[in-house]
């Protein structure tokens, strides 16, 4: 099904060791609304929707791994010098203490994933509703994230995942309104 480039999908610079902004962007690598959670929704939600919009869900899926490799090559690259005393003074002692500096998927407030963070109702239209909010919602973050962080590269990438957001939202949106409009066709028996 895939092809794996060994490349990332957009370059991630990295300028200082920061560990607190490492514990931040944990919320799009572990969090509900981050790029697991959408990966495994749409892959999930792929087989209950219209032959029309299956390929939709299945490459825009596979972009969210991308996106997910992205953030952990970001938080790696932020933390993988950080001593035990700055990542404690980060927040991330338990982390250290559980994975030392291993990634695992959790948020910023520490909170393993769960997979009640995967939404599908079943019907197209509001699955793929589900889909825009989720796909907003990380936009929002992403552009929290900016806001926060102080390192050019970090937030060259952070932009660039941001914009794909957007472009993810209105994809979802087309599929809704072909699918609507399939729906509302005058049928004739």
């Amino acid at each position: 099904m895939w092809v794996y480039e060994k490349k990332l999908l957009y370059p991630v610079e990295v300028t200082t060791c920061n560990p607190m902004l490492a514990k931040y962007l944990m919320e799009q690598y572990g969090g509900a609304d981050g790029e697991l959670a959408a990966a495994l929704r749409y892959m999930n939600q792929r087989y209950t929707v219209p032959d029309k919009v299956i390929g939709l869900l299945t490459d825009i899926s596979t972009e969210e791994f991308s996106h997910l490799e992205m953030l952990a090559t970001m938080i790696y690259k932020l933390t993988k010098d950080a001593t035990p005393e700055q990542l404690e003074k980060a927040g991330l002692g338990a982390h250290f203490v559980n994975h030392g500096h291993s990634l695992f998927y959790e948020n910023a407030g520490g909170v393993p994933f769960t997979a009640t963070y995967i939404q599908s109702k079943g019907d197209p239209i509001a699955d793929l509703y589900e889909d825009i909010a989720a796909e907003e919602k990380a936009r929002a973050t992403y552009q929290w994230l900016i806001d926060i962080s102080d390192d050019p590269g970090i937030n060259d990438a952070l932009r660039f995942l941001r914009e794909r957001e957007n472009i993810h939202s209105l994809r979802f949106r087309e599929a809704v309104e072909l699918l609507k409009d399939e729906r509302d066709r005058k049928k004739i028996f």
